[in-house]
């Protein structure tokens, strides 16, 4: 039997709970690129009430950087994925939803923003990616986040094979929500 306050409280803490778990680790790429290519990282914005921003003066590899928040904002999520799957974690499935949720998040960011030349997609252009490139982005990760969370609705009491949700998954992604929202209003400046 399902617990819909058990359901209820997993899902309206996973959702933003992946997307500012996604930006932070967006934001992580362009970080890491940046200090990798000797870019000094002047600031890192991460706020629940912003969108993030990393700020890098002088950066002498700018296109680098720039592709590094959307390709390791959707490889680290894989990888942590694959990770808990490997040791049969308890929660593995929530790992299986954020790297979709990262995939889908990021082709979308960077595929459609290439029409606007808006964030980072407008800063690639601008450095010289094509658009087809960009597009071609959002066409590969886009249909696999897509992939991966297919079957997935099982996990949290959807669907024909719906399981009973666990009550330690529901508690686990509000804690983790509050203590994220907390750290970025305390540390992520706007």
């Amino acid at each position: 039997m399902i617990r819909r306050a058990d359901q209820c409280l997993l899902i309206a803490t996973l959702i933003p709970l992946c997307w500012l778990s996604m930006m932070a680790v967006h934001e992580g790429g362009h970080f890491l690129c940046a200090r990798l290519t000797d870019g000094v990282v002047t600031s890192v914005v991460l706020h629940p009430l912003a969108i993030s921003r990393t700020d890098v003066m002088p950066n002498p590899q700018p296109l680098i950087v720039c592709w590094g928040g959307p390709i390791l904002g959707c490889v680290a999520p894989l990888i942590a994925w694959g990770i808990c799957r490997v040791m049969l974690m308890r929660f593995a499935f929530l790992a299986r939803f954020l790297a979709g949720f990262c995939l889908i998040a990021n082709g979308a960011y960077i595929g459609f923003g290439s029409f606007e030349g808006i964030g980072d997609a407008g800063e690639l252009l601008r450095l010289g990616s094509s658009p087809q490139m960009l597009w071609g982005f959002g066409l590969l990760t886009i249909p696999i986040g897509f992939w991966i969370w297919h079957g997935a609705g099982a996990d949290f009491g959807f669907g024909a094979q719906a399981k009973g949700v666990d009550p330690a998954a529901a508690r686990l992604t509000a804690i983790l929500l509050i203590a994220i929202v907390g750290l970025e209003l305390l540390f992520g400046h706007t």
